[in-house]
């Protein structure tokens, strides 16, 4: 089941970021915003596993989320074009079994994304249309129609679906849950 949280999501960075005295790395950043997103949605009658993630693109040093509008969305794809830059996806895993929360444990992962060179003007357009880059980290994807524009990746490629499926496993495994009795639940 996914449930989607209500975190305002600048308000958690900038609370963080006071805190720290500085802006976060990518990997904190995203790891904290995927253990708010998972809190947030705990409630008494969830009786098993919560998983929340978020997800961010760095490019030469500047971090990015969601694009929201198609002119940010064209200027990301300006800069990325025929290019690399690493995706990170951060997961925070939740055993909230009974009632009450008995352990979490917290990954982040990373994926090294390389951009097409030849991608047209025109191809670009019809993809930032199509509202498809405006709702992702980095203005892409590869599981959809953003997959034709990228050339290789160098990692887990579910990171950059934003759910890294070894890293679940592995924190399934550290909560003490057995992966295989999760394939049918």
């Amino acid at each position: 089941m996914v449930v989607p949280s209500e975190v305002d999501e600048d308000a958690a960075v900038a609370a963080a970021e006071a805190e720290a005295g500085g802006p976060l790395s990518p990997e904190d950043m995203v790891l904290l915003l995927a253990r708010a997103k998972a809190e947030a949605v705990l409630t008494p009658e969830i009786d098993g596993l919560v998983l929340g993630g978020d997800s961010a693109f760095v490019l030469d040093g500047v971090t990015y989320g969601k694009p929201h509008t198609p002119d940010v969305a064209w200027q990301r794809w300006q800069l990325q074009r025929g290019r690399t830059g690493k995706l990170y996806s951060g997961h925070w895993l939740i055993d909230h079994t009974r009632g009450s929360t008995h352990s979490a444990i917290g990954e982040v992962t990373v994926a090294e994304v390389t951009f097409s060179a030849d991608i047209s003007d025109q191809e670009l357009e019809a993809y930032i249309s199509s509202g498809e880059p405006l709702k992702v980290a980095g203005a892409f994807t590869i599981d959809s129609l953003g997959a034709a524009f990228i050339e290789r990746i160098d990692g887990d490629p579910s990171t950059v679906v934003g759910v890294s499926i070894p890293a679940v496993r592995r924190m399934a495994n550290q909560l003490g849950v057995f992966w295989p009795q999760l394939w049918n639940n």
